[in-house]
């Protein structure tokens, strides 16, 4: 059986609602090994995951990867990042992704 994207998101958004973060950054660095592309559902559900366990520096490092792999961020990414940092105690960090996500609205014309 061929695993493939799909599958890959399907099982992290498991982790995401069981509270398996470990388990869903797991599944995240698998899916290189077994040659599926992670996407926006993808990083949304391990970001997700570690928003809900207050895991804000493993929330970060996924975001940043997510950047870097030119993979689209959505509100929903923004907004599990911010929940991240402000869940972890990091305020400050919150409130700078949630202007960064303004300015990216404002300069795209996309203000929802």
């Amino acid at each position: 059986v061929e695993v493939d994207t799909i599958c890959f998101n399907a099982a992290i958004s498991a982790c995401e609602k069981g509270s398996r973060w470990e388990k869903a950054l797991q599944l995240f660095d698998m899916m290189a090994q077994n040659s599926a592309e992670a996407n926006t559902i993808t990083c949304s559900g391990a970001i997700s995951a570690c928003a809900k366990s207050n895991e804000w520096e493993n929330a970060l490092h996924l975001f940043s990867a997510m950047k870097q792999s030119d993979v689209d961020v959505d509100r929903i990414v923004f907004n599990s990042i911010i929940s991240a940092c402000a869940n972890g105690g990091e305020g400050q960090k919150a409130g700078n992704f949630g202007r960064s996500r303004t300015q990216q609205q404002i300069v795209s014309g996309t203000i929802t």
